[in-house]
C-alpha cells in the first residue's frame, strides 16, 4: 500500500499544566486516574462460560485511530527539559489491554482490592500511558473492566466524551475493520531542541499577538483586566494558609484502598429542589456531614477546625470537549464541620460557593495555571509542594450520560471512577452520575485511612439525614446497583 505524504517529523507539545501532572509523581504518588465499571456478560460470554476477550481487544484496536494519544508516548525536549506527544512505532495493543479473573464466585469486595492494588502501579512511561483490565468472574453473570490513563492525557470532563468513543449505546455487536495504522516520524533530540528555541525566540511576538486579539474580543478592556486581576488575588488568598491537619492528612504510602456506593440521581435533586440548592451543594452537604462524623471516631474535635476541599471545575469549552489535554481549573472550598444541622450546612455550602463564583477563584486559579507555561520545573515541583497543605481532600463531581452503555451488546450497570491522590491527602472522593445513579468512588491511601469502609457507610448516613431534613422519601436501591 502507498503511504499518504507526511511531514517531516510530528510531535504534540504538552502543555504546562499537563507537564505538571508528570512533575508532580513521586514513588508513592501516581497522577493517573481511573475507573471501575462493572458489566453484565450478556453477549460478551464465550463458549468456555468466560469472557471473549478476543473480541473485545479486537474492538478496542478498531476505535483507536478516534483516539490518537492512545498510540503516543513522551519523549523530553533537551535542556529545556519539556514533554512531548509522539507516534509509538512500536505500538502493542497486547501490552495495554489486559485480562485477568476473580476467584469464582468473585465478590464486590474483591474487585474493589484488584482496583485498588492496580492504581497503586505506576504507569510505564516508555509506553503510552493507560491500560485496561478485563476482569471476568465476578458473581451474578458480571464482569468488570478496570481503565486506567495518566492525568496528563486526561481529565475527568472530557473523560465522560472518550467513554462515549468506547462505548456505544445500542447492543451493537459489529467490529470495524480499523484503518491502517501509520506511525508519523518521531522527532529527533536536535530537531526537539531547535523548534523550542524557536519557540522561546518567538514568545514576545506571540504574547503581543495574544494580547491584540484579547484587547479585540473584549467590549471594556479596563474592566476586564481588574476582574481578572481579583480573580488572580482571590486565588492567591486561598492558598495562602494552610488547611487544619487531619489523621488523613500526612505522607502517602505504596498502599491504596478503594470503595464505591451508589445513589438514585433522583433523590439527589429532589434533595436539591426542596433545599433550594445545586446538586453540588448537596454532595459537599453529604461529605461535609460524613467528615464531620469520621473525624469524631478518629478522635478530632471538629467545631474549629479549618478544613478544604479541593473541587476541580472544569473550564472546557463546547467545540473542545472529546478532546485529550487537561481544561480544569478548581476550587477551594471550606466545609463547615462545626455544623451538625445538615440543613444548615446546605446553607453555608451554597453561600461559600455563591461567594466563590462571585470572587472568580476558578478563573484565577485557571490564570495562574497558565503560567506553568513559561516556568522552569523545578518551580512547577515547588508549586505543588506548597499546596499540599492547602487542602485535606479532593471532591470532584462530573455530569455522566444519562441512557444506558454498551460494549459489545453488554450493558453497564454501574461505573466508580477513582481521582488520584495528591501531597498530603490520603483520601478522594470523585463521583459520576450515570444511567439515573451517582456512582461514588473513595480512593484511599491504606496507612492514612484503614478503615475506608467506616468512612463510605458514613457518607451513606449523611446522605439519609440530609434526605430526612430535606423531607424527600428516599427510593428502594436498584438492585442492579447493590454493592
Amino acid at each position: 500500500m502507498e503511504r499518504p505524504p507526511m511531514s517531516k517529523y510530528n510531535y504534540d507539545r504538552l502543555s504546562g499544566q499537563d507537564t505538571s501532572f508528570l512533575l508532580w509523581e513521586t514513588p508513592n504518588l501516581h497522577m493517573h486516574v481511573a475507573s471501575t465499571q462493572i458489566f453484565e456478560v450478556g453477549t460478551m460470554a464465550n463458549e468456555a462460560g468466560g469472557i471473549d476477550f478476543a473480541s473485545f481487544k479486537r474492538f478496542t484496536a478498531s476505535v483507536l485511530h478516534r483516539i490518537p494519544r492512545y498510540r503516543q508516548k513522551l519523549k523530553w525536549i533537551p535542556v529545556e527539559e519539556r514533554p512531548v506527544w509522539f507516534d509509538d512505532s512500536a505500538f502493542d495493543i497486547d501490552y495495554h489491554i489486559r485480562h485477568t479473573s476473580l476467584p469464582k464466585p468473585g465478590s464486590e469486595d474483591q474487585l474493589k482490592k484488584l482496583s485498588a492494588r492496580i492504581m497503586a502501579q505506576q504507569l510505564d512511561r516508555n509506553r503510552p500511558l493507560w491500560e485496561i483490565w478485563v476482569v471476568e468472574g465476578l458473581d451474578r453473570d458480571r464482569f468488570a473492566i478496570i481503565s486506567k490513563i495518566h492525568h496528563a492525557m486526561i481529565d475527568g470532563s472530557s473523560g465522560v466524551d472518550i467513554s462515549q468513543i468506547l462505548m456505544r449505546t445500542d447492543r451493537d455487536q459489529s467490529i470495524p475493520e480499523p484503518p491502517e495504522y501509520l506511525p508519523r516520524p518521531e522527532p529527533t533530540d536536535r530537531e526537539l531542541f531547535t523548534d523550542a528555541m524557536s519557540l522561546r525566540l518567538r514568545g514576545p511576538l506571540r504574547a503581543l499577538r495574544g494580547f491584540q486579539e484579547f484587547r479585540k474580543e473584549t467590549d471594556n478592556l479596563r474592566d476586564e483586566i481588574t476582574l481578572r486581576t481579583r480573580a488572580v488575588r482571590a486565588a492567591m488568598a486561598s492558598q495562602s494558609s494552610n488547611a487544619s491537619e487531619t489523621p488523613i492528612n500526612g505522607e502517602l504510602g505504596p498502599h491504596r484502598v478503594f470503595d464505591w456506593w451508589n445513589v438514585s440521581l433522583e433523590d439527589v435533586k429532589a434533595i436539591r429542589r426542596s433545599l433550594d440548592c445545586t446538586v453540588n451543594d448537596v454532595v459537599l452537604a453529604v461529605v461535609t456531614g460524613a467528615f464531620r462524623e469520621y473525624l469524631t471516631h478518629r478522635r478530632m474535635r471538629t467545631d474549629e477546625l479549618d478544613f478544604r476541599i479541593q473541587a476541580p471545575v472544569s473550564v472546557r469549552s463546547e467545540d473542545e470537549k472529546g478532546k485529550l489535554g487537561n481544561r480544569v481549573s478548581g476550587w477551594l472550598v471550606r466545609l463547615p464541620l462545626d455544623e451538625s444541622d445538615p440543613r444548615e450546612q446546605i446553607a453555608r455550602i451554597n453561600e461559600t460557593t455563591r461567594e466563590l463564583k462571585d470572587t472568580h477563584q476558578a478563573m484565577g486559579a485557571e490564570i495562574i495555571l497558565g503560567l506553568m507555561d513559561m516556568m522552569p520545573n523545578a518551580l512547577v515541583s515547588m508549586g505543588a509542594q506548597a499546596a499540599a497543605g492547602t487542602m485535606n481532600s479532593i471532591v470532584t463531581n462530573v455530569p455522566g450520560p444519562q441512557f444506558p452503555l454498551f460494549v459489545l451488546g453488554a450493558e453497564m450497570q454501574g461505573m466508580y471512577p477513582q481521582v488520584p491522590l495528591l501531597a498530603n491527602v490520603g483520601l478522594g472522593i470523585a463521583l459520576i452520575s450515570y444511567n439515573g445513579r451517582v456512582c461514588w468512588g473513595f480512593n484511599a491511601d491504606l496507612g492514612l485511612v484503614p478503615d475506608l469502609p467506616v468512612f463510605v457507610g458514613m457518607i451513606e448516613s449523611a446522605f439519609e439525614k440530609l434526605a430526612e431534613a430535606a423531607d424527600v422519601k428516599l427510593s428502594p436501591p436498584d438492585v442492579r446497583a447493590i454493592s
